[in-house]
């Protein structure tokens, strides 16, 4: 946040997040899921759903609001009051899946938002890309059966979640997996963009774009192990912001997911943004 306050980011138009839309979330997540994870918050101290994944007092009231501003940040872009959006949300989403907390992870903001981007504003086929170091193994998984959604991901593999493997394509090859070693750097990156992640979105031509967008594949992030720096995520911004423009009207919703290291994840968040602000 200190990042964005910088002059450049003078232009940029900011907006509190509202809360918890409980009809947005069941269209992704069952009641009694939901209901669990607000049972589960405690009155003080902290309560682990599994060991990577705890609440403290506060945690419900923030997950809310990371569902209410992805949200919020698509009803901006589909309605016409922005071109796109970048939501700076924590706790992240994409190792949540149906019913299930995962990885720091309780509701999946990027399945969210684009459920909610059909239910309320028509949206046919959505493209969710994520360039997280890890694979977004809840995305996947509540998308494996929709021909409406593609999802689109570089990752980091060996590592966690274990998923994410080039064969695991989709019920209907929705599903687009470009795993990456570690050590992999810019370079490699692009190259596996450019030949197999932006061609198979071009080629799906969204009516919206929602990015999960992880900066734990920066060089400095101790969770990670790939060799990424700003220029190569404002990079994947632009390239994604062409296909967009091509198809959907440049309607982008980007979704903060992982980032571990301050300085990395400052700089690569601030890199982004102002990319998306060229738009």
């Amino acid at each position: 946040m200190d990042a964005l306050e910088h002059e450049r980011f003078a232009a940029l138009i900011r907006a509190d997040a509202p809360g918890l839309d409980r009809a947005a979330t069941s269209r992704v997540h069952p009641a009694h899921y939901v209901d669990a994870i607000e049972a589960a918050t405690p009155a003080r101290g902290k309560v682990h759903l599994d060991p990577d994944t705890v609440m403290s007092a506060q945690s419900f009231a923030a997950i809310g609001h990371c569902v209410g501003a992805a949200t919020a940040a698509v009803d901006e872009v589909m309605l016409g009051g922005a071109k796109n959006a970048f939501v700076a949300m924590r706790p992240p989403g994409h190792h949540a899946g149906i019913a299930s907390p995962m990885g720091f992870c309780f509701f999946n903001n990027a399945a969210i938002a684009t459920r909610h981007a059909q239910a309320a504003h028509g949206a046919e086929r959505v493209a969710v890309v994520d360039f997280d170091v890890h694979h977004g193994n809840g995305t996947q998984e509540i998308f494996w059966s929709d021909r409406s959604v593609l999802y689109a991901s570089t990752h980091q593999m060996p590592l966690f979640p274990g998923t994410g493997a080039r064969d695991e394509h989709g019920e209907h090859d929705n599903i687009v997996n470009v795993p990456l070693a570690a050590g992999d750097d810019g370079a490699v990156f692009r190259e596996a963009m450019e030949t197999r992640l932006l061609p198979r979105i071009d080629a799906f031509r969204p009516d919206l774009i929602i990015i999960s967008a992880g900066f734990d594949a920066h060089r400095l992030d101790p969770l990670g192990g790939l060799d990424l720096v700003e220029a190569d995520f404002a990079w994947a911004t632009t390239r994604l912001m062409e296909i967009a423009e091509k198809h959907a009207k440049g309607r982008i919703v980007s979704v903060l997911e992982g980032g571990y290291h301050l300085e990395g994840l400052a700089r690569s968040a601030a890199a982004h943004v102002e990319t998306l602000m060229g738009a």
